[in-house]
Order: C-alpha cells, then structure tokens, then sequence
C-alpha cells in the first residue's frame, strides 16, 4: 500500500515500543483461553485499523490488541527484518507491503500457512492477483492475505493553485496534465507565479508512480525480471521513469524530500508544495500531518499518464506467536471485506476486496478532509485500471538506493548528466 508512507522515533516511542516487546509474540497467556490474549499488529504508516481494533474488541473480550506503529517503510524495514531472521521480537500480526513481500515469500518457513487456518474459503474474498501474491510461488502456502491496493492520484492544494491562477476545480485540474510532461508544464507555470513555493515535494513520488505505470503498460516488470535478475539499466519502463523524475528535479520544482521522513510531515503544515502524487493510502498519511491547518485546502485530481498503483500489502502471521489461531483469526477478520470498508472509510486505504469496493460506503465515499473529493469513485476507476507488477526480493533496496542519488540531484551533490550512471552503480550495489 504505502503502503505504501510509513523515520525516526522519539525517545517516548522507543519507550512504548521497548514496553510492548514482551507482547510482541503474543503477550501474556499461552494461547489455552485460561486468560487474557494479547496480540501485537506491527505495522508502517496508515492502515486504518483503530476502530476496527475496537469492534474486534468488543466481540472478543478474551482479546486485547495493541499496534506498533512507524511512519515508513524504510524504518519499519530493518525492524522486522531482525525480527524474523531472530525468530523473536515480531507482532502476532505483521504488514508486509508489495515490495517486501517477496523477500519474505523466500522465507515462507517463518509464517504460518494461513491454508491451515481457514484459508482456502477466502479467496473470493480478493482480487484474483492479490490473492495470488500472497500464496507461494509453489501453490501449498499462504503466506499473507491482502489489505489495501494503492490506485493512483494526485493530490493538490488548491488554495495555492488559486494564487497562482491555475483552475482549482478537481474536473478542470485533472485536464491540466494527460501526461507527464503536461504536469512539468504546468509546474513550471505554477512556480513562475508562486517562487516561494515548491511545484512537487519531491522526485521520488514519481518515481515510484512512474515506474510501476510504466511497467504496468509494458513488460510487468521493473527492476527485476520475472527470474528475479536485476534489469534496472536495460529496462525501458524504468530508464523512462527515471528520467521523468530528473526532468522535475533539473528544473527546479521540487522540494527534494522524501515521503513521509519529518522534513517532509512538517511540511505539510506550511506553504511548502503544492502537489504530492498519491495513492489511496496516502491520503490518511496527509491528513495525519498536515491536521487542521490542511482541511479543506487539499483536493484530489487524476494522476498523469492514467491509470496506475504504488504500494499495497498483506497481513502474515509469523511462527513465533505464541497464539497462532488467535492472530490467524485477527488477520482475517482486519483483511476481510468488513475490514477493508473499515479502514476505508478510516484513512482511504483502498480495499483489494471487490466485495469491499461496491459497498456503497467505499463506493460512494467523500472525504470531508480532501474538499469532499469522491474518493471512492476517483480511486476505484482507478483500481480498475491496475495491472500487476512482478517485484524482486530486493527491489526495496534498489528503489531506496537510486532515490538517494535524485535526491542527491537536487541538493547538488551529483550532477544531472552523471544520474543515470550514478543510479546503475547504485542498483547493482544494493541488488547484491
């Protein structure tokens, strides 16, 4: 999803996260129902989950959750990585977004076989290709049962495109940018009115759109092949998408930061840009931040180029619980078609469930927080554009590596001519 979002902690929350520990592999009891059960739900960015938690709660009074929450995915990253390679210190429940996932199907061994668990009667409960990217390439394991997908748009504040005398009206702004280059156009009209703002916040919200739209369009593929070899520097759909993300930094229009890192979620709370690509599941992230001083100053547009996705994930269970039908049970009551409409409506993070999508209360969803943007319709026209793509094992280590050198790009640090070479060395080193 974020999944799509989701840097640092503050000293309190490492407090918390240190008192929770114990929990993290079920917490008290031994599963036997002679008392309470804890179960821990560790998770990255905006999932949408606290007033599920509530109701699953309330039907279960055996049954007390906690969250562990971080806002990237690149902090919650590492996180679980020792966890799962230590076999302790995980939660019950673990996301496990699009890009980490293979990682983990390559350690299937460490989570239950949700099959074992009631779910072979779920399938209808997802579409086809999400359902099929949560069981292991070999068919006898479900490693992960699906959450959100994240359909493409594009987030905009439209009192600072009224300044700068652009249309603020989403129908009217959405026909500004058919393609990319439309969107630079606009941009560079955009700063020549507003120069002490920025167009974008940064290059690698486009990246990511634009690779995944590129490789949606084109081989299915983006960084790595369908055998999981490294195509990074041979890949047309990724070359193209790389050189759409320096053209923005080349001229100036964006803020070279990085989603959801805290140079980033104070921006939101000043004049600092005035666009942000952004999946369904982002929209919870920026109105986390940005809080009041955003409401109602954010609208929601299609994205250039049409179409496409960037994040989603998975619930897994990990083989250290300590209450392993309780937290199987947990995963499938937060990702089955109640939950995903829940945390739909909780922080616009678009269900992968069809059943979920033609509820009226996703279907016809407006956000009061995005100017009463149909959120529901703009992103399931959207969802119904999505076309898979195959990601390698370490495709989040590649995507962190070559964000590094356009972000380089913009403080001067690398020099455009020398990017693209400079992305290649990068790509090869981190897909080692």
């Amino acid at each position: 999803m974020r999944a799509t979002m989701r840097r640092g902690l503050s000293t309190a929350m490492a407090a918390v996260l240190v008192g929770v520990l114990a929990a993290a592999c079920g917490g008290d009891g031994d599963g036997s129902g002679s008392g309470p059960v804890e179960l821990t739900v560790d998770v990255f960015g905006e999932f949408g989950y606290d007033q599920l938690y509530k109701q699953y709660e309330a039907s279960h009074p055996n049954v007390k959750i906690r969250q562990r929450k971080v806002s990237t995915l690149d902090d919650y990253k590492p996180r679980l990585q020792q966890w799962i390679a230590t076999n302790s210190g995980a939660g019950d429940v673990v996301g496990l977004e699009e890009g980490i996932l293979p990682t983990y199907m390559q350690q299937k061994g460490k989570f239950l076989n949700l099959f074992d668990y009631g779910g072979r009667s779920l399938q209808q409960n997802f579409l086809p290709w999400k359902w099929q990217m949560g069981v292991s390439p070999d068919g006898e394991q479900l490693v992960g049962l699906g959450t959100d997908i994240g359909p493409l748009g594009m987030c905009y504040r439209k009192d600072l495109f009224k300044k700068a005398g652009l249309p603020t009206a989403r129908e009217e702004v959405s026909k500004l940018w058919p393609t990319w280059d439309d969107f630079l156009s606009t941009g560079q009209r955009y700063q020549e009115k507003q120069p002490r703002t920025r167009w974008l916040d940064g290059p690698t919200a486009v990246l990511r759109a634009t690779v995944l739209q590129n490789a949606g369009a084109g081989p299915g593929y983006s960084f790595f092949d369908k055998d999981d070899k490294l195509v990074f520097d041979t890949n047309p759909a990724v070359r193209t998408a790389f050189d759409t993300a320096l053209k923005f930094e080349r001229s100036g229009l964006t803020s070279d930061m990085s989603i959801f890192t805290p140079p980033w979620q104070t921006a939101l709370k000043r004049d600092t840009f005035a666009t942000v690509p952004c999946p369904s599941w982002m929209l919870g992230g920026i109105e986390e931040f940005s809080g009041d001083y955003g409401k109602g100053k954010w609208d929601v547009a299609t994205v250039p180029g049409g179409g496409g996705y960037w994040g989603g994930s998975w619930l897994a269970v990990p083989k250290q619980t300590k209450h392993p039908k309780e937290a199987a049970e947990l995963a499938t009551f937060l990702s089955g078609p109640q939950g995903q409409t829940g945390a739909f409506k909780d922080k616009n993070t678009f269900p992968s469930s069809p059943q979920a999508a033609q509820d009226p209360a996703v279907a016809g969803h407006k956000s009061a927080y995005f100017s009463d943007a149909p959120t529901g319709k703009i992103f399931g026209e959207m969802a119904a554009q999505v076309k898979p793509v195959h990601l390698g094992p370490k495709n989040e280590d590649v995507r962190q590596a070559v964000e590094n050198v356009l972000i380089a790009v913009g403080q001067g640090k690398v020099k455009p001519d020398e990017a693209w070479t400079k992305a290649v060395e990068a790509a090869r080193k981190s897909a080692r």
